[in-house]
Parts: structure tokens; sequence; C-alpha cells
């Protein structure tokens, strides 16, 4: 007999008693009829709607667990917000238990704080300029990190994983040649074209030549190479070294008595200082070549002009002005996404948003590196 009325699905009946509405609950009011407990407590609102008082009977129930419970509280919860005053009746000690622990706080809504817009975008910007620091203060240690793990590894050479970094350096350097001749190809055939265009007003064509061999190996060479690591292999980075983060593989490593920084951040970063001044070499020689090309078909200036310009136009300290900046950049490009790549945690969304804001930080330090070097030359006169 008890089986027969555990199974039996949850049920109510309305009763009428002046300006009360009780509704009597019976059966079983259990997770197994959880399609049920929902239509059921849709019907216990609808009931109750336009009542001044609904009393809520439970002294025929046969069974209730949490998830009726929950149920009959979301009914009541919603004819309280719509203004009826609800409440439970008649129910057992252990049925009173569970609607007590299960029962969810109505609040009041929260009131609008009124805003101020000159306020708020100050508040924005200084909460900007902190996590500006923040980022600041985490880059400097994980500056400090990555050079102590180079004085221990040059202690101890036999730490050092060559392997593993001429494997990076074919990574970085070798398969983003492609890209990188073909991006500085077109950017020179395109300064090429603009300066000749401007300066053919003034009877200038060949000045073009100066401005395409002094701004491509001073400045664009290396800029765009490294705008281009930074989205290629640092992004790259981030995502392989923040893959290991989720799966635990950096703390099996420190489990195994391995350092992260020296395994994972060290053969990578100077992967990058490594492959840069070669694609920025490569880069100015194909940014050369398309200006020559361009200045060649559509400036009517031969070959052979075109190099004896180049040459008086540029000295040594021109081409290694851009030499001089790629190591720092491919620095600024490896630790920023090592850093980041890190700093993921166990989520996939996690793990994107680190990557994009490796991109992203590293392009804007890249420039902001570009400008720096760009003054202390010109303080130099170099």
């Amino acid at each position: 007999m008890a089986t027969k009325i555990e199974a039996e699905p949850p049920e109510l009946t309305r009763r009428e008693s002046g300006d009360i509405r009780r509704i009597v609950l019976t059966g079983g009011w259990l997770l197994r009829a959880s399609r049920a407990l929902e239509r059921k407590a849709d019907e216990i609102v609808s009931q109750g709607r336009g009542a001044r008082a609904v009393v809520i009977d439970m002294s025929a129930i046969a069974n209730l667990d949490t998830a009726g419970a929950l149920a009959l509280n979301r009914a009541r919860n919603e004819l309280i917000r719509a203004g009826v005053a609800a409440s439970f009746e008649d129910a057992r000690p252990e049925h009173q238990m569970l609607i007590k622990e299960t029962a969810i706080e109505i609040l009041p809504p929260p009131r609008a704080k009124p805003t101020n817009l000159f306020v708020d975008l100050l508040a924005d910007l200084g909460l900007s300029v902190v996590g500006a620091l923040r980022e600041y203060y985490r880059g400097t240690g994980f500056l400090g990190e990555f050079v102590a793990a180079i004085g221990h590894i040059l202690l101890r050479p036999r730490l050092f994983r060559g392997t593993s970094l001429v494997y990076q350096i074919e990574m970085f350097g070798f398969r983003s040649i492609p890209i990188i001749v073909l991006i500085n190809l077109a950017v020179g055939a395109i300064v090429a074209q603009q300066g000749i265009f401007q300066l053919a007003r003034f009877g200038a064509t060949t000045y073009a030549v100066d401005l395409i061999g002094i701004l491509v190996l001073r400045e664009l060479g290396v800029l765009l190479t490294s705008i281009m690591i930074a989205g290629r292999s640092g992004s790259a980075i981030t995502a392989e070294i923040g893959s290991m983060k989720m799966r635990e593989e950096i703390d099996a490593l420190r489990v195994m008595g391995l350092s992260p920084i020296e395994v994972l951040v060290v053969p990578r970063v100077l992967a990058l200082m490594v492959a840069l001044p070669l694609l920025t070499f490569i880069a100015d020689m194909a940014a050369l070549f398309g200006g020559l090309l361009v200045s060649w078909g559509y400036g009517d200036i031969s070959p052979t002009t075109f190099l004896v310009l180049l040459k008086d136009a540029i000295g040594v300290n021109t081409f290694l002005v851009g030499l001089i900046k790629a190591p720092f950049m491919a620095l600024i490009i490896g630790l920023i996404s090592t850093q980041d790549g890190l700093a993921t945690l166990g989520s996939a969304e996690s793990l994107g948003r680190q990557v994009t804001a490796a991109v992203v930080k590293s392009i804007f330090m890249v420039i902001i590196l570009d400008g720096l070097f760009a003054m202390f030359f010109a303080a130099i006169h170099y």
C-alpha cells in the first residue's frame, strides 16, 4: 500500500473560504515527477492569483523531497511578488524542515544609485591606470624571474634546452619568412609609389629612394616584422602555454622538480630574440626590393640608379638602427606572451581572453618601444 501512495503523482485541489483561497496538496511531490512538479507549481500560481490570501495545505502530501520543496517555494514566492499573502500550513515536521531549508528570501529590487557621467569616467580612468601599473609591476617581476633563470642556466649549462631552442627558432623564424616577405614587399612598394607620386610635383622623384631607404631600414622593417611576430608567434606561445596550464602540465613540471620558466619561457624568448633580427634583415631586403620594382616601373628609375641613390642616402648606422631594436622587441613580445600564458585559468574563455590580451599588449608595447628608441637615436644623432 505504501508503494502505491509513493507512486501517486502530485495533485492539488482548490477550496474557497471567504477571501482566503486554500490549495490542498496531495500525492508525491518528488524529483522523479519533475515535469509534473513544474506544472503543478505553475498551477498553484495561476489558481492563487487574484486572491487576498492563499493557504497551501500540506497535510495530505504523501512524500516530499528537495525538488518538491523548491517547486513549492518558487510558487509561493511568485504569489508574494504578485501581491498575494501566501503561506504553508499543516506540514509535517520533516516537510517543514525541507521547506525551510529550500526557502529563497525575496529581496526588494536594488535601488539604482544616481550616477554622474563625469565621475564614472574618472573612476574608469583610475581603474585603468591602476590596472596598467599592476601589469607593469607583474611584468617587472616576471622579467626578474627570467633573468634569474638565465643566470641559473649559465651556472649549470646542462639545464639549457638546445633542442627546444632550435625547434622554436624554426617555428618563429623559418616558418614566418613567407608572410614577412610578402607583407614587407607590399609595404615597400606602397611607400615607393606614394613617395614618387607626391615628390613628382616638385620634380624630386629621385628623393623617393631616400624616403624608402631610411623609412624601411630605421622604422618600417623592424616595426612591421615585430607586429607580425606578435600576432603570429606571440599568440601561439600564449595559447600553447595556456593550454598546458589548463591541462595542469605546468603543475606536473613543478611536481617533477622542474622550473616552468627554464623549461618553457627561456627557450621561447631566446628563440624570438634570435629569430626577430634575422627576420628584420629579410624584411628590409624585401621592402627595398618592392620599392625598387615600383621605382623602376612607376617612377622610371632604373635598378642601377636606385642602388646608387640608395647607397648615397643611407649609412651603416641606418641599417643597424633596425637590427638593434629587434632583440628588445623580441624580448618584450616573448615575456608578455609567456606571462599571459602562465596566467591562464582553467577555462577556454580564460585562454581566449589571455591570447587576445597578449597580442594587444605586445603590439602596444612594440610601438611604444619603437618610439622610445626613435627619441634615443635622435638624441645621440645616430
